[in-house]
């Protein structure tokens, strides 16, 4: 007899088809959870998410990249601290170091140059008459074969403000028609000061010297402030309304500014170790200024008394975000380096003997 054949079972049939639904239903969900995360949902986790408040740049000594079309630079105007978890020595700039020009220099927000007087480096550099400036050394950046240009004072800061000395060999009163560093920032857009020590309130002072007045007790000398010489300057009540005294110091006034203690502070007529202690009181006006965010300082000599290089081998202290605690450079420069530094840094262009000499970057390594 032949068996008949048994009736399916309809059950099961059911149940292959709810499975079915399950395993749609489950794959819709996975695609719209990433659509979500693809378009404003939670953050990624890893190595490339950032922590809460994170501005989205890489940390500094992170090897990671930066993502499409972002800059791990630091903008000149941020005021993050180090994130790298170090702390910074006392006195010494915590900042990151500020965006790079197109020279390859940052993009300086302010530069300071302060110039003392009359000293060859082995007088100031280990010297114990100097302890701040030391501590300034060990902190920032020293240049080790540094020079003036020529002897005596004058040119060497006539040097430092125009790239060139102009002839001048001694420290009587000219009047200059070359063009200055001055001439250079104006067109840039940028703004100047020259911060003098005991110049007098009277407008467009072009005496030779000057006693007291309301910064203090001291004695201001015109050898030493070198664009009183500019004729362009000195004959324009505008441009010469831009050299003050210490009264009027102000940190964010210019985007460069020339700095010339008085006749003792700077060294030439007191000690080594009068200059240190001004220095000591003087400088942290500036370096613990807001202005000194992205910013440099020189600290130099006009000259010194050998004749190395023309003017002496001085001490040149770079000061500012961004330079490795106790670095030195034995690259040969000048005050003309100087002057062709804030150029590259600005894209000013050149001007005289600056457009023959090297620029001082590797202090931004």
């Amino acid at each position: 007899m032949t068996a008949e054949p048994r009736p399916s079972n309809p059950i099961p049939s059911r149940l292959l088809a709810g499975a079915a639904a399950l395993v749609v239903l489950a794959l819709m969900a996975v695609a719209a959870l990433q659509l979500l995360g693809g378009s404003g949902g939670p953050a990624a986790t890893g190595p490339m998410a950032g922590s809460p408040g994170a501005s989205g740049q890489i940390a500094r000594g992170s090897t990671e990249p930066s993502a499409p079309g972002s800059s791990a630079a630091t903008s000149p105007n941020d005021s993050a601290s180090p994130s790298d978890g170090t702390e910074a020595s006392p006195g010494v700039l915590a900042s990151p170091s500020p965006s790079s020009s197109s020279g390859g220099l940052p993009a300086f927000r302010h530069v300071y140059v302060v110039v003392m007087e009359n000293e060859e480096s082995t007088s100031i550099v280990g010297h114990p008459d100097a302890p701040y400036i030391n501590s300034l050394i060990a902190g920032y950046g020293l240049a080790t074969n540094y020079t003036g240009v020529a002897h005596p004072s004058q040119p060497n800061y006539i040097a430092l403000f125009s790239g060139s000395t102009h002839g001048v060999d001694d420290s009587g009163s000219h009047t200059l028609s070359g063009t200055s560093l001055a001439d250079q920032i104006e067109a840039s857009g940028r703004d100047w000061r020259v911060y003098a020590e005991n110049l007098p309130e009277a407008p467009c002072f072009t005496g030779g010297s000057s006693s007291g007045g309301p910064d203090g007790r001291g004695t201001y000398a015109r050898k030493h402030n070198p664009a009183i010489s500019f004729a362009s300057i000195s004959g324009d009540p505008a441009r010469c309304a831009k050299i003050q005294n210490f009264s009027r110091l102000d940190p964010a006034a210019a985007d460069y500014e020339l700095i010339v203690p008085n006749l003792c502070n700077d060294m030439h007529d007191c000690p080594v170790r009068t200059g240190d202690t001004f220095l000591e009181s003087f400088l942290p006006r500036i370096i613990d200024s807001p202005a000194m965010e992205g910013s440099v300082l020189f600290l130099t000599w006009d000259e010194g008394t050998s004749g190395a290089g023309g003017g002496g081998r001085v001490a040149t202290v770079v000061i500012g975000p961004g330079i490795p605690a106790g670095f030195t450079s034995d690259t040969r420069h000048d005050h003309y380096s100087l002057v062709r530094t804030i150029e590259n840094a600005w894209g000013l262009g050149c001007l005289e003997s600056a457009c023959d000499a090297n620029d001082m970057r590797e202090f931004w390594p």
